[in-house]
């Protein structure tokens, strides 16, 4: 099944992911907001059934829709790029994850709130979002750079948006080192899911630097700073559950990354996509 679906990504281009999905805008048409204009649809919608009024909204967003080689096709709402209806069809989307560590080496985690569409109450790393399909997050000319900085920049809106650290903050206080991406797909509770290419940072504060963390409560349930030990024994702990992309990226990297937090040149802006479906 699961190369069978690889398969099929991979074989979608432009013009039949229009023809499978008419409501993704061609990039060269996108209206350049952050959001589609949202209806008095969307809350009698059934699929947001028992859903946030404020979440519903965010799913208006705008995400970066994807081919297989991570080239933006055009933009898509969050709505639709999250349903698995679509997902099973192949549609892809831009992500970021974001670690934040501090000067004693811990690691910023938050649980989702329960007000959260997809993966409510999960605990996760700092922040995960997507880039949206606007100037300054697309990545316009192409270059992986540009699409690293379209991630940052995202970054550091939902960093304010989901924790309420000040942006000035993010961008003073530390620095964003670029890893990889991952390629994954993940069903959440029905009939939501992801699949995106997930751009991974680590953000480290500088020396005798601090951020102030006042999470939204629509967003953020509840944070904690974490050493590697302790995270460890969070896995153990039936107690905890975790957003699938956490456990993927723990799986394959976040621990071997951890231990060369004090120099991370060797492993950073690595220009492959990893595919862990």
């Amino acid at each position: 099944m699961t190369q069978q679906f690889s398969k099929l990504v991979e074989g979608l281009d432009a013009q039949e992911i229009f023809n499978e999905f008419p409501e993704v805008i061609p990039a060269q048409k996108r209206p350049n907001t952050q959001s589609s204009t949202s209806s008095s649809e969307d809350v009698t919608d059934t699929v947001f059934s028992g859903h946030d009024e404020e979440q519903i909204k965010l799913m208006n967003e705008n995400c970066i829709v994807l081919d297989w080689n991570d080239t933006a096709v055009g933009a898509g709402t969050k709505k639709l790029c999250h349903l698995m209806k679509n997902i099973e069809k192949g549609l892809l989307h831009r992500a970021f994850s974001v670690f934040i560590f501090n000067n004693k080496g811990e690691l910023l985690l938050q649980q989702r709130a329960v007000e959260k569409i997809t993966f409510p109450d999960l605990w996760t790393n700092t922040c995960c979002s997507h880039p949206l399909c606007i100037d300054d997050e697309l990545g316009l000319d192409g270059s992986l750079q540009a699409k690293v900085d379209g991630a940052k920049t995202a970054a550091v809106r939902k960093l304010e948006q989901e924790l309420g650290i000040p942006q000035q903050q993010t961008k003073k206080r530390g620095e964003f080192h670029f890893l990889n991406r991952i390629h994954y797909m993940a069903a959440s509770n029905e009939p939501w899911g992801e699949h995106e290419i997930d751009y991974i940072f680590f953000y480290k504060l500088n020396k005798n630097q601090d951020l102030t963390v006042q999470p939204n409560p629509n967003e953020v349930k509840d944070y904690r700073w974490v050493d590697a030990q302790a995270l460890k024994e969070m896995f153990a702990n039936p107690e905890y559950k975790f957003t699938p992309w956490f456990k993927l990226i723990c799986e394959s990297y976040l621990f071997a990354w951890w231990g060369q937090l004090e120099d991370l040149s060797s492993v950073e802006n690595d220009p492959n996509i990893h595919r862990l479906l």
